[in-house]
């Protein structure tokens, strides 16, 4: 059984939900088991379908279940071990525990991503529907496997000396207790789930991330940096739905204005999306709520068996050998040279766009080589490495 992951994510309100809800149904309606998971902190999911979902997966109907992860629980109730070791990281007086901080930032994240990585593992579900936050929280949540990994690579192998030399001083002067050895050994676990979840979701041939948009120019241009930022941190989108958009023959004035603004954008969206499947949903004339009203988008948009193929639209990163040295070639469509910093410390080349940068682990064999020139060329971002030393007074 060839088990997929499909994660539908977008600007706030353009109908991430329904879009997601209608390929789990569609999927269920054609014999694979599905489950139809939301990493939203803002659940919609049991609105949607009318049904009071709780902490575990729900059968909504033959082949489908839907699951609204609440991290709290699952990180209590799947991931009690790991919270054990997280508890010493913190003063600890009497009657408070690591529950009294609060959520940390970033745990919703991790826990969200390990439940999600267990769900596959188990093997349960042929397709596994993912319905993210809005834009910002998806590249949040997407972006934090490889972070905690960098991070991770990081302190080990001297995590471990340094527990061994401060835990009596930490224990005596700030009242904290450093993990012991068993404790450092469970995150190294963690870690290495995190390295198989990284791989899981940038992995061609399991996981595709769709987009959700709208006809309207705020929403195109928030989809194109989300598109972009997918491809800065290696994601392969492969699907692009424009929602709610109105019929070309309605018949009132009020409309004209609106529909010469949908046609707009609606063209600009197939142009700078022309290597990506698109698919149109209609306004209906009706909430979407509600299984008939979901199957109803899946009859009138989702109605080809392509709609779950595998596509592979951009390449993911790659290191290749030329007459100078090697070359780091790296999809970002949508973006200026002038937009991109980047700079290289002795075992990674780091890239920075906006408010998000991405760490790139350098090879071996290119610890003695220098970033010589970087080219934008079709969307295409190539880091020219040449034999030398770096200036590090630079």
């Amino acid at each position: 059984m060839k088990k997929r992951i499909y994660i539908f994510t977008g600007k706030g309100g353009v109908g991430k939900t329904s879009v997601a809800a209608a390929h789990a149904m569609k999927s269920a309606g054609d014999g694979h088991k599905t489950i139809l998971i939301s990493t939203d902190m803002a659940h919609n999911l049991g609105d949607l379908f009318e049904i009071q979902l709780g902490r575990e997966p729900k059968y909504i109907t033959d082949n489908l279940d839907a699951y609204e992860i609440d991290p709290e629980y699952v990180m209590e109730h799947d991931f009690s071990a790991i919270m054990k070791s997280l508890n010493g990281f913190f003063p600890q007086g009497e009657g408070i525990s690591l529950a009294d901080y609060g959520m940390l930032p970033g745990m919703e994240e991790l826990f969200a991503l390990l439940k999600i990585n267990e769900i596959y593992q188990n093997g349960a579900y042929e397709r596994i529907i993912v319905d993210c936050a809005p834009t910002g929280e998806t590249l949040t949540l997407l972006k934090f496997p490889e972070l905690l990994s960098w991070y991770m690579e990081k302190l080990f192998p001297v995590g471990k000396v340094a527990v061994k030399v401060l835990s009596p001083i930490a224990k005596q002067l700030y009242k904290v207790e450093l993990p012991n050895r068993a404790a450092m050994n469970d995150i190294e676990k963690i870690y290495l789930k995190f390295y198989e979840l990284q791989e899981l979701l940038k992995n061609r041939e399991t996981t595709s991330v769709r987009l959700v948009a709208l006809s309207e120019k705020m929403v195109v241009e928030e989809t194109k940096r989300n598109y972009m930022y997918m491809n800065l941190y290696n994601y392969n989108v492969d699907g692009l739905y424009i929602n709610r958009i109105l019929p070309d023959n309605l018949d009132n004035p009020f409309f004209d204005e609106w529909l010469k603004i949908q046609r707009k954008y609606k063209e600009q969206l197939y142009e700078s999306f022309a290597a990506v499947p698109i698919y149109e949903i209609p306004w209906y004339d009706e909430e979407v709520r509600g299984m008939k009203a979901v199957n109803r988008i899946c009859s009138d948009a989702l109605t080809g068996d392509e709609v779950f193929e595998v596509r592979e639209i951009t390449q993911r990163e790659s290191f290749e050998q030329n007459s100078k040295g090697y070359m780091l070639k790296l999809s970002l469509p949508f973006v200026e040279k002038s937009e991109v910093d980047l700079y290289q410390s002795d075992s990674e080349v780091v890239i920075k766009i906006g408010n998000f940068k991405r760490s790139i682990p350098l090879p071996n064999v290119l610890r003695t080589y220098v970033v010589t020139s970087a080219k934008m060329e079709n969307g295409i971002l190539n880091i020219q490495f040449e034999k030398g030393e770096m200036d590090y007074e630079q």
